[in-house]
């Protein structure tokens, strides 16, 4: 399945690595997940705006750090397809069906893996069900959960915003929007994470996704609610139990681990920074400023699965050809210096980054996201004035997987 042999037929045929030139640079490993930003740049020094990359297993692939032909890709369906069923390495057996990148890139029954006319049909049910959904209360619930997540530490003086708040209050507000329990909920917080992660875990971690979610689409076929679940069910699109449940799947995984990531992010940047603090208490700055800048910065995807060259095509000076796997890099795009040749100038008011995505397959749930991250901080701030960072800035530390960096803690006091 995974030969290492640069002449094999698992090799981008255009890939400089089968020329002779240096040692293709791992996404995943030591080095990726302590010092990513430090590969892509690399990288764009050898390569340019597209690099050759190894993904988990040694598998090859396109790493795209260019702000301008990640663009072009997310844009062009038709050159560069979501549908994983032309990816060369799938159809020529070096992929198995337990390989740790098939929760990721492999094709799914959804709308992120389809193109066409079979995309519309499929995002238009979700599109309408996350409508559905926003109408019904999402702030409401984003509050509720708030402050159910700082009762459980407030009387303490001291909590990890990232385990023990960020990492939980989106799921929760994604349960009420599926039609979950929170109990399902919680016990769906780690599998969630594990998807993201890879390694050995990921296909373990996404069979329980998909089970509990089985479980509730049969359920909600005969207990409808006011839920995604229900929606997509009786939606005139008419999609069946596995078009259902892979898309509340989508929904699920894509939706906490972004959003618990942004929020670790938009947390951080206001507790080392306290004129920063400051100004969001005053109300001199705006939370929604603040989320701008980090998803420009530190997007909460770093790297984004997975398009197909449809037919041999000339990407950033490389040869692509027909079936090869690229990777879109989000984090690396949005520091292209050919878009942002002075990266500490301000991007206040600028939406252009990449941080969700672009295209027909634009993430459907950003004003979900965007909705919880605001009252979380919100709800924060308020419970506890004088919150403030426990260890100085510097030892806070991330670790990355190959498609997003992670917040490892964020330790904090605060007055009782």
């Amino acid at each position: 399945m995974n030969d290492q042999n640069p002449d094999s037929p698992g090799t981008p045929r255009g890939c400089p690595v089968a020329h002779g030139s240096a040692e293709v640079a791992r996404l995943y490993g030591p080095e990726a997940a302590t010092d990513p930003f430090g590969i892509y740049e690399r990288l764009r020094k050898e390569h340019g705006s597209v690099a050759p990359v190894l993904l988990e297993g040694d598998i090859r692939a396109w790493l795209v750090l260019g702000y301008r032909d990640g663009r072009r890709v997310l844009d062009n369906p038709r050159q560069f397809a979501r549908d994983a069923r032309i990816w060369r390495d799938w159809q020529e057996g070096r992929v198995a069906e337990n390989h740790p990148l098939v929760p990721m890139v492999a094709w799914r029954p959804d709308c992120v893996s389809q193109d066409g006319e079979a995309h519309r049909r499929l995002r238009g049910a979700v599109n309408d069900g996350l409508q559905a959904a926003v109408s019904r209360g999402i702030r409401r619930h984003a509050t509720h959960f708030a402050n159910k997540q700082i009762d459980a530490f407030a009387d303490h003086g001291r909590a990890d915003l990232v385990a023990e708040y960020a990492g939980y209050l989106p799921m929760l507000v994604l349960t009420r929007i599926l039609g979950l329990t929170e109990s399902e909920g919680r016990q769906l917080v780690e599998s969630s994470a594990m998807v993201f992660q890879g390694g050995e875990d990921a296909i373990r971690h996404d069979g329980i996704i998909k089970e509990i979610l089985g479980e509730l689409a049969e359920r909600k076929r005969t207990e409808p609610g006011s839920d995604l679940a229900t929606g997509l069910l009786e939606h005139p699109a008419g999609l069946d139990h596995d078009e259902v449940v892979s898309h509340l799947r989508l929904v699920l995984v894509a939706g906490h681990s972004t959003t618990s990531n942004l929020l670790a992010r938009v947390l951080q940047l206001i507790l080392t920074d306290a004129s920063r603090l400051s100004d969001l208490i005053s109300g001199q700055l705006t939370i929604s400023a603040l989320v701008e800048e980090v998803m420009w910065n530190s997007p909460p995807l770093s790297v984004l699965p997975g398009r197909f060259a449809v037919s041999d095509v000339e990407l950033g000076g490389h040869r692509v050809e027909e079936g090869d796997l690229l990777v879109l890099g989000l984090a690396p795009g949005n520091l292209d210096p050919e878009v942002r040749p002075d990266p500490d100038v301000s991007v206040q008011g600028n939406e252009s980054h990449l941080a969700f995505s672009a295209g027909p397959h634009e993430c459907p749930g950003q004003s979900i996201g965007l909705s919880i991250i605001e009252i979380a901080v919100d709800v924060l701030l308020h419970r506890l004035p004088g919150l403030r960072l426990a260890v100085p800035p510097e030892e806070l530390t991330s670790t990355a997987s190959t498609w997003m960096s992670v917040l490892d803690s964020l330790p904090v006091e605060f007055p009782v």
